[in-house]
């Protein structure tokens, strides 16, 4: 009787647990510092990766791995401002910068005539 109880009370646990694995099916939420940089005007117009146009007035970005689509969340450390920018680019092609914002998210969280600044990025994978 005594290992009876004690097998069901072990199943019963471990499905516990299994259930608990499966019902957490929640994306990772992933968060980085990087540096960032911005497009240059000369690019305004011309087709990205995506196939999309670049435009300096959309919130978009150039990423070199992550999926075209996933939205990011870019914060200045510096003042705190921040913005959500939808990767449709390849891009920067320098190993020292890991997105390159449009002219427009890049004013809006204030690093536009600074070239390159220190941002946090923050995403979800699926």
């Amino acid at each position: 009787m005594k290992y009876l109880l004690l097998l069901s009370f072990c199943f019963l646990f471990l499905q516990g647990k299994a259930q608990d694995s499966d019902s957490s099916n929640e994306p990772d939420s992933i968060k980085k510092t990087v540096l960032a940089t911005y497009y240059h005007r000369k690019f305004e117009g011309r087709r990205t990766t995506s196939g999309a146009k670049y435009r300096a007035k959309k919130l978009t970005a150039a990423h070199r791995t992550l999926p075209f689509g996933t939205m990011v969340t870019v914060t200045n450390p510096d003042n705190g401002k921040s913005v959500v920018v939808k990767v449709n680019d390849r891009g920067p092609f320098s190993k020292r910068l890991a997105i390159d914002l449009s002219e427009r998210a890049a004013k809006q969280i204030g690093i536009f005539r600074k070239g390159i600044a220190k941002v946090n990025l923050s995403y979800t994978t699926e």
